[in-house]
């Protein structure tokens, strides 16, 4: 047994020592910072110059949303081809709200419908697309819902539509959030 117990010790010196050569100190060099610049206050207020000159002469960004090119003839029969789809599909209550006169508005029209049920939201959606692409030679800029089938946009840039279901468009009453616009009643 006391064999076993020197060959251990043994064993553990060795590796100790072992241990010890293959760990090698890294010499750690200190670099000093240099001594930072002191400015005066001529060069400080030349810095502001330049950086405003630069600030002015830049770019501005630009937005990933088309400009509104479209003319005034070329909206309204893209107004009457998005009511035109609507109406294939015997679409209920539409209504055209004008916000060209708010200052602050997303598009210049929203034309706004509802529906019995989400297949027939989806129809009318999908007549309005197919409707508005053969009058108008026009295709949404991005459309968005069919998946709920409870309202339905579709947005062309200068013109967007909303097909609602009649609960979901009395929950949220786009009519009254933009009550400054002109509010017209398409008739059946």
């Amino acid at each position: 047994m006391a064999k076993k117990t020197v060959k251990k010790a043994a064993e553990k010196k060795t590796t100790k020592a072992i241990a010890k050569k293959t760990v090698k100190k890294k010499k750690v060099t200190v670099k000093k910072a240099p001594a930072k610049k002191i400015i005066t206050d001529k060069e400080r207020e030349q810095r502001a110059a330049n950086f405003i000159a630069n600030s002015e002469n830049k770019k501005k960004p630009v937005s990933k949303r088309p400009k509104k090119t479209s003319t005034p003839k070329q909206t309204t029969s893209l107004l009457d081809a998005v009511v035109e789809g609507m109406k294939e599909k015997k679409a209920k209550n539409i209504t055209i709200l004008n916000l060209q006169s708010i200052e602050n508005r997303v598009t210049d029209y929203f034309v706004i419908c509802d529906a019995d049920s989400k297949t027939h939201v989806n129809s009318i959606a999908d007549s309005v697309e197919v409707v508005v692409s053969n009058l108008t030679k026009e295709k949404a800029y991005h459309s968005e819902g069919q998946q709920n089938g409870e309202w339905v946009l579709i947005d062309y840039i200068n013109i967007v539509a909303h097909v609602f279901l009649k609960e979901t468009r009395e929950h949220y009453n786009i009519e009254g959030l933009w009550g400054d616009a002109e509010i017209f009643s398409v008739e059946d």
